[in-house]
């Protein structure tokens, strides 16, 4: 399957200034899938280090972590030569060795002609948490996220269909509705199936909800794991809490999140470990509000008031249990959750496309989902799970702020009126 994660290794490997990388992001995103593929197709040869399942490497790092001596040792242990610029050395949950983290510095310094390429899950955990010498100035990093709405059509053989979405996001021309009911019907497989690349294969030989929902259910489980292997032990139960209510709290009319939902008189100072720990881990993400619309937005957040989502949205699914027909049909007993499913939605194409997201709130309380900057321009984006044509709150904002123009979400097809960018959520990927 393709992953778009291939033409950022491209340009990293011809790169002038190339460090050691970082793949980060949460567990079964496809981040050793990606490397490995991206090392076959791209050296002679790979040499692979998995910290869990061999963990008497650590051993190896403990006395020296110089290349000079690593190299020699590591070749021997992956019964290959390690060549300069013709194999990719590739550490897997590197979380998990201190001292591999740390060599980094070294090949960087003196050795920056041996590609490698660290992952690790909870790498934001680990070094958040232990006393790790991290590697700083000296490596690349870059997050792998789930698969987005293209990733996914790809994947589905939808080849031509995304090339047509892409042109009519570019020109604000209506797709022909056969294809628009179409892709409307891939955007509600998607939000069933999310991105986790296992579950999109599965999905794209079988068609199976079914199996999908099983390999859903594990990942949650290795997620609930995570949560106790990588956590204090006054921190866990607060991370499960809060980690279970966040899709609670999706329900919302105002989708805000509240301490006091998480448990009668729950406060901050009770569970911004937790949350901390869920948005460090790659599992979810937090949207803040933003008190006024200037430039830089990161110098007007307001750290109290903000939103959190979860990464994926097959994972979404199957921790609120939704039968995929309800979603596939948006069946009636789903109004209250369409808006904050949708939402997760947006936030998780805008996220993996590297915006930095914000919402905004009126002083009479009128609401904008999603504030980013594209190209330049502070840019309004309003999400609606239909085909709602009321825009009151995006109009309160355009008055007040007088934007290049808003983007608006929902089920319509495409078009431009009034400054308003009429976008179907199945094109979401192409903001």
């Amino acid at each position: 399957m393709y992953r778009k994660i291939m033409r950022f290794l491209e340009a990293w490997k011809e790169s002038e200034h190339r460090k050691p990388l970082i793949l980060q992001g949460s567990r079964q995103v496809g981040k050793t899938y990606s490397i490995l593929e991206f090392g076959r197709t791209h050296y002679e040869n790979v040499a692979y280090f998995n910290f869990e399942t061999n963990p008497r490497l650590n051993e190896t790092f403990e006395e020296n972590i110089s290349p000079d001596y690593l190299i020699p040792i590591l070749s021997h242990i992956a019964g290959q030569t390690i060549v300069r610029e013709k194999t990719l050395i590739v550490f897997d949950e590197v979380q998990l060795c201190e001292r591999a983290l740390t060599s980094l510095k070294y090949f960087c310094e003196d050795a920056p002609d041996y590609h490698i390429i660290v992952a690790g899950s909870l790498l934001g955990v680990a070094v958040n948490r232990a006393k790790f010498s991290f590697p700083v100035g000296k490596i690349d990093m870059k997050t792998l996220y789930p698969m987005d709405m293209e990733e996914f059509m790809l994947a589905l053989g939808e080849n031509a269909l995304v090339e047509q979405i892409k042109k009519c996001f570019r020109t604000d021309t209506p797709l022909p509705s056969a294809l628009h009911d179409a892709a409307m019907l891939l955007y509600r497989q998607y939000l069933v199936v999310g991105g986790m690349p296992e579950c999109v294969m599965q999905f794209a030989q079988t068609k199976d909800y079914i199996l999908v929902r099983h390999t859903q259910d594990t990942i949650l489980a290795s997620h609930l794991n995570d949560m106790s292997k990588y956590n204090s032990l006054n921190e866990i139960k607060k991370t499960r809490l809060t980690y279970d209510n966040i899709t609670v709290q999706l329900s919302k009319k105002n989708t805000r999140f509240q301490y006091k939902l998480i448990k009668k008189g729950g406060r901050a100072s009770e569970f911004e470990n937790a949350i901390e720990w869920l948005s460090l881990s790659g599992i979810a993400s937090q949207v803040f509000k933003v008190e006024q619309i200037k430039k830089p937005l990161e110098n007007y957040r307001d750290i109290d008031a903000f939103k959190i989502y979860v990464s994926d949205l097959g994972l979404l699914a199957a921790k609120k249990d939704l039968a995929a027909d309800d979603v596939l049909y948006m069946v009636e007993e789903l109004n209250d959750f369409k808006g904050g499913l949708a939402e997760n939605y947006v936030n998780v194409q805008l996220t993996i496309n590297g915006y930095r997201i914000y919402y905004w709130e009126s002083a009479r309380g009128a609401e904008i989902d999603f504030v980013i900057q594209r190209e330049g321009k502070l840019i309004p984006i309003e999400v609606k799970s239909a085909d709602n044509t009321k825009a009151k709150n995006l109009k309160v904002y355009m008055d007040t702020y007088k934007p290049a123009y808003a983007i608006k979400l929902s089920a319509r097809n495409f078009g431009f009126e009034d400054g308003r960018k009429t976008v179907p959520l199945y094109a979401a990927f192409c903001i």
